[in-house]
């Protein structure tokens, strides 16, 4: 497998995470390529005596040399603030995205893992997106991709039906959208990218104590609980379940997957559960992507104490569902 890392924010803890990462995964016997700025990747190396060898390349297909990291240029900044915000900072991860993506596209690289891009940033640049699932979701013109959050520990997974959604926005949503296709298509790629053949569900529901009976809302009546109901005859789908005694209670063991309705909601406690080694999975693209599942960490950046951990997770789950996607297609032939 070869997987390509975009290099997130500049200024932020996404070089080191992903120096730091290779050292761990050069032994596993993968390919690995930096799509964004040799500069920045040089710059931290050497910041924080990081014993990396980096080669700067002008093709993906340029031959991989054991235990050096190969970089491909696709813009070089200025200046390199660690911590600062700046639109310069926002263009250069959004063009490290957008090539590492069309790298996978092009059958060139097998998956893709994203460092942490930050949003201000992103906004100053220019981009209307709010970050890397809208992004790739526009890009590949999949018009609802999912966000979903693994933890391999705890082999705990959180899919969220709204994402990155203002909360007076999320009831409306959650009654206009096709909440059977996103379950059937959820347990489709439980399927197809984690090799679970019928996957479990719970769905949380949207109200506290998933309404009482209707006391405190009625989307658990009117749209929640009847979507359940009928695809019960071909899913394992249970709920709704009132999210915090969900959670208290440990009943997530019981299930695959559990299903939030917005963003808080599932990611509080999965953060709670599994900041360090949490992974953010985008599923319904056509290409395979990954992420650390925290942010830009600008307090730390440059300072040398990032945790890996959750990039090296990502990318470990990266190469599994692209090698899974490959058996499934075999298969499929």
């Amino acid at each position: 497998m070869r997987i390509v890392w975009s290099i997130g924010d500049p200024h932020g803890i996404g070089p080191e995470i992903i120096l730091k990462s290779f050292l761990k995964l050069e032994r596993y016997g993968h390919s690995f390529l930096v799509a964004g700025s040799y500069g920045v990747m040089d710059f931290y190396r050497k910041a924080l005596d990081l014993p990396v060898e980096l080669e700067l390349v002008d093709s993906a297909a340029a031959p991989v040399r054991c235990g050096v990291l190969p970089v491909l240029s696709i813009g070089e900044p200025e200046i390199i603030r660690p911590g600062t915000i700046s639109a310069e900072a926002g263009r250069l991860a959004l063009k490290s995205l957008k090539a590492a993506a069309e790298l996978c596209r092009d059958g060139l690289c097998d998956a893709l893992v994203t460092a942490p891009i930050h949003k201000e940033a992103i906004a100053l640049s220019g981009c209307e997106e709010k970050g890397h699932t809208g992004f790739l979701g526009k890009m590949f013109a999949v018009s609802a991709p999912t966000m979903m959050f693994f933890d391999p520990l705890l082999n705990l997974k959180v899919a969220l039906a709204t994402i990155h959604e203002p909360l007076e926005e999320v009831t409306s949503l959650i009654r206009k959208m096709d909440l059977d296709a996103f379950l059937a298509a959820l347990a489709n790629s439980l399927k197809t990218d984690f090799g679970i053949a019928g996957p479990r569900i719970a769905v949380l529901g949207l109200n506290p104590h998933a309404s009482d009976g209707g006391v405190i809302g009625r989307e658990e009546l009117d749209i929640i609980r009847p979507c359940i109901e009928r695809l019960s005859t071909r899913l394992q789908v249970d709920g709704p379940f009132p999210a915090d005694g969900f959670f208290g209670s440990k009943m997530y063991i019981h299930y695959d997957i559990v299903v939030a309705m917005y963003h808080d909601q599932g990611l509080l406690p999965f953060k709670v559960l599994a900041f360090d080694t949490g992974v953010n999975v985008t599923l319904g693209l056509p290409i395979v992507r990954t992420s650390p599942d925290h942010g830009t960490g600008f307090d730390i950046a440059g300072k040398g104490v990032a945790s890996e951990r959750s990039c090296y997770e990502a990318t470990l789950l990266a190469i599994t569902i692209a090698q899974n996607r490959k058996k499934q297609t075999e298969h499929l032939l």
